[in-house]
């Protein structure tokens, strides 16, 4: 793929320079459709929306590679489990020369309402691969005194995988426009949307 992706241009152009997206999760069945398992979910909603096989094991991750437009897009799911998926991202960034700015995370953020998502341009305090760009993807916050570690690896009730399925959707929207006007513009666009239905679902129980 690599030498097609150069055949196509490869670095022939700024607007042309492949990203690198990386949804984190948790590896096997018994995590499949749980909170903590959203970036995965990202990465195979988009990966089927622009018909991108996730069909190849790389640098430990399940890993799939093509073009939207003409732009070059790796895309993983690291296998390490969540805390260890910088031993994938990293070493993937670093096979394909990506910079940092070329590398997008996504992930389940408790901070958000469920369903809300954010597009940032950096990881901030120390969070999944702090140093680079991310779409966090809101999962709320455990009801009551719930243990969150047991909350993130709860499955999504139906009122709460309604809200997720959409915000799958619209995540994917995210991203293509990221691909075709840059993080930047696509953030600011993005996130003053979102920002509207963030106050709307903050108060609606899931």
């Amino acid at each position: 793929m690599f030498n097609k992706l150069t055949k196509r241009g490869f670095c022939t152009a700024i607007s042309s320079r492949p990203w690198l997206f990386v949804g984190l999760g948790n590896p096997g069945e018994k995590f499949r459709g749980t909170r903590h398992n959203v970036g995965f979910e990202m990465i195979d909603v988009f990966a089927e929306s622009v018909g991108i096989p996730m069909n190849r094991v790389h640098c430990k991750a399940v890993f799939g590679e093509g073009f939207v437009g003409d732009i070059p897009v790796f895309l993983a799911k690291p296998q390490t489990y969540m805390n260890l998926s910088g031993e994938s991202a990293g070493p993937l960034a670093a096979y394909y020369k990506l910079p940092l700015n070329r590398v997008l995370v996504f992930h389940d953020d408790m901070t958000l309402p469920c369903g809300v998502l954010r597009l940032q341009h950096n990881g901030g305090h120390g969070y999944h691969n702090g140093e680079f760009a991310r779409l966090r993807i809101g999962i709320g916050r455990p009801p009551g005194q719930m243990d969150p570690k047991a909350f993130l690896l709860q499955k999504f009730n139906n009122t709460a995988q309604e809200r997720i399925d959409t915000a799958l959707q619209e995540g994917v929207g995210a991203l293509k426009l990221l691909l075709s006007h840059g993080l930047s513009e696509s953030a600011r666009h993005f996130n003053h949307e979102q920002k509207y239905k963030h106050i709307r679902l903050q108060t609606m129980p899931v």
